[in-house]
């Protein structure tokens, strides 16, 4: 009889990072299901939830690549997103109920420009109980549905730019890069307060993450397009692993030393000029793993790659 620790995982040994894109109406933990059993992959993970609303960006982490969707959900955002004015709803989004109309005043695009300087650079916000957070293990939105309200702290976050796409009488389109932990219902909602007239989000969409490129993306459909050619086409998709974190520094290490550090044992490079965290390559311009370089030079191994070969 196999042991526990001999049966093999099931689904393949794949790597790397594909950049989906979400379609609207279908949540974030389903369009993971789906990519991963297309890939038929061992591991999945993905990088922050996108509303089920929400379509565009969810970097889908595939094996050894969920050791480092962490360092992802901390990354910057950008956002394209519009507005219905004069209607505030309880979710603050078009699937909500309205709770509060009132006419909205006359601006030009430059007056509205100007009143948005008030939504730039740092800001304390509270999180809906419309948000995936948790509470005691269980999701705010599952709790508001049941009519409850927990106190929520408000957090500070970053609105890096926040750009006026379109103005008409009663909507507006911005785009927003801001940091995690944003809540973008959130921001339109208290935009609607301080017009004194209300609004709620009608569309909203995922850009960017960190700095991955939207011309990357590929949707659900046209992967199974590809898939259906030629099954194995679809892993060529998949970026480096290390592309999550590829504004890190990077050390190459001897052959020696690398062999040191992926049995987890630390090192001294005598080229590491900086202490801090790095990407470790080999010398086959292979990406092993993350160190961290104390003053010393001492590189401690913090996280490292499998090798399923």
């Amino acid at each position: 009889m196999m042991s526990m620790s001999n049966r093999q995982r099931k689904g393949r040994p794949i790597n790397g990072i594909l950049l989906l894109d979400k379609a609207s109406g279908i949540s974030s933990n389903k369009a993971l299901q789906q990519v991963k059993h297309l890939y038929q992959a061992q591991k999945a993970g993905h990088t922050g939830s996108l509303d089920p609303l929400a379509s565009g960006m969810l970097p889908i982490c595939l094996g050894e690549a969920t050791k480092f969707s962490h360092y992802l959900l901390e990354a910057d955002k950008c956002y394209q997103v519009k507005a219905k004015l004069g209607e505030r709803t309880n979710t603050a989004d078009a699937e909500g109920e309205i709770i509060k109309t009132a006419p909205v005043e006359a601006y030009t695009f430059a007056e509205f420009e100007q009143f948005l300087n008030g939504f730039r650079g740092e800001l304390q916000q509270i999180p809906s109980m419309f948000s995936a957070l948790k509470h005691q293990g269980q999701p705010l939105y599952k709790l508001a549905r049941q009519g409850i309200e927990i106190e929520r702290k408000a957090r500070t976050i970053q609105i890096h730019r926040l750009e006026l796409l379109s103005l008409t009488a009663n909507t507006i389109e911005l785009k927003v890069t801001c940091s995690k932990g944003t809540y973008i219902r959130n921001l339109i909602d208290d935009i609607g307060e301080a017009l004194g007239c209300g609004a709620h989000v009608t569309m909203l969409r995922r850009l960017k993450v960190d700095n991955y490129s939207s011309e990357k993306m590929i949707n659900f459909a046209e992967l199974q397009a590809i898939h259906a050619e030629n099954e194995h086409a679809i892993d060529k998709l998949l970026l480096p692993i290390d592309t999550a974190i590829a504004s890190w520094p990077a050390l190459t290490v001897t052959e020696e030393l690398a062999f040191y550090l992926k049995r987890g044992q630390a090192v001294f490079a005598t080229q590491a000029s900086n202490s801090g965290w790095v990407r470790l390559i080999d010398q086959q311009n292979e990406f092993i793993g993350i160190g961290e370089i104390d003053e010393y030079g001492k590189v401690s191994p913090r996280r490292l790659i499998h090798n399923n070969s």
